[in-house]
């Protein structure tokens, strides 16, 4: 047999045998599986990714996404609501979106009617439902809580707790003081249920009432402290509704304060009545306690409701008047006078017959 030599007198390297036709057979089906595989996959992904999700899309839907959650329960609960059909392409999607491991907890109003894309991105980017809730001006500290209560935002007693406890006052900025009566603003709160924390409530208000005393003027000409200020003005805000009237009820009760006169406020007797009947009697006016200024020549202990700002504003920027008194007229006005018999005839025009205490 004749050796067949490489150039150069080498022999030649000998050649590869050839595949048998089953393996080569099976080669070609790999590389076919492996080029269309994904691209079934794709289609696969894609068909689902832009089916419209069930529901009509003008309409909306609340969902809760509990803090924690993963992608798989959030697949569970966005079926359960509507949004999607429940596919384990969902999962792949979210993934594939870079989304799977970014979707927030919270509630959360989302459209239906959505692609599965759509209804990620939404979730994605979605702010949590904002529930407005109102504090009229006025009301104690203990109905502030009441209404938070009333709409599961916080436990009553523990909201009255923390409104107490003097540390905790003093962590929000507010010292020498051992209740946060007068501090809790009064406006529209937006709350999210991600909020259930009675810290975060009362720091919200609290933060609020700084925020719109720094919008007041910051002078007073008659030399009071902040605490000063807003203890009155919650006496004016218990005294009148009426706008226009504040200005005049704080220059009354400066003017007496200024005199060494009493203050002689119905609202600040009833506030220190452990109980109250509804009908403030001469008995109650004689009652010994800190916030009674039928008594004390000065103010009442501390502030008696949580004022707005207008009533801080009318303490600050008061009427410039020489009136030490008034009385109502009952029809949520009243009658201003310069002197006790004044005084005296207006009380016996308005409230006579209606036989109120007055002084």
């Amino acid at each position: 047999m004749t050796e067949i030599l490489a150039p150069g007198g080498q022999p030649s390297p000998e050649l590869p045998s050839p595949l048998p036709k089953s393996c080569r057979r099976a080669v070609r089906w790999t590389v076919l599986l492996l080029l269309l595989g994904p691209l079934a996959l794709g289609s696969w992904l894609s068909l689902y990714a832009l089916q419209s999700g069930p529901g009509n899309k003008t309409e909306y839907t609340i969902v809760v996404i509990p803090p924690g959650s993963g992608v798989r329960v959030i697949r569970s609960i966005l079926a359960q609501n509507g949004l999607i059909d429940d596919d384990i392409r969902f999962l792949l999607l979210a993934k594939a979106l870079g989304l799977a491991r970014t979707l927030p907890a919270g509630e959360f109003r989302l459209a239906l009617g959505q692609k599965p894309g759509d209804v990620l991105r939404q979730l994605a980017t979605a702010k949590p439902v904002a529930y407005a809730v109102t504090i009229p001006e006025g009301l104690r500290l203990s109905e502030i809580a009441d209404i938070f209560a009333a709409g599961a935002w916080c436990d009553r007693e523990h909201f009255i707790e923390l409104s107490h406890d003097t540390e905790f006052i003093q962590s929000l900025g507010l010292t020498a003081i051992n209740s946060l009566e007068g501090y809790l603003y009064p406006d529209t709160y937006l709350l999210t249920r991600n909020i259930k924390d009675t810290k975060t409530l009362i720091t919200m208000q609290v933060n609020r009432f700084f925020q719109k005393w720094s919008e007041l003027p910051q002078s007073s000409e008659h030399s009071m402290s902040r605490h000063e200020v807003v203890t009155l003005a919650s006496v004016v805000e218990k005294e009148t509704a009426d706008t226009a009237e504040r200005p005049l009820i704080a220059a009354v009760f400066l003017n007496r304060l200024k005199t060494g006169m009493r203050l002689q406020s119905d609202p600040t007797v009833i506030y220190g009545l452990s109980e109250f009947s509804g009908n403030l009697t001469r008995s109650n006016l004689k009652t010994d306690h800190p916030y009674n200024t039928y008594l004390i020549p000065a103010l009442p202990a501390g502030p008696i409701c949580n004022p707005g700002q207008q009533a801080i504003a009318a303490v600050l920027r008061p009427s410039s008047t020489d009136y030490f008194y008034f009385v109502s007229k009952n029809n949520g006005s009243h009658k201003f006078s310069k002197n006790l018999a004044e005084h005296n005839q207006a009380v016996q025009e308005y409230q006579l017959k209606k036989k109120t205490p007055h002084e």
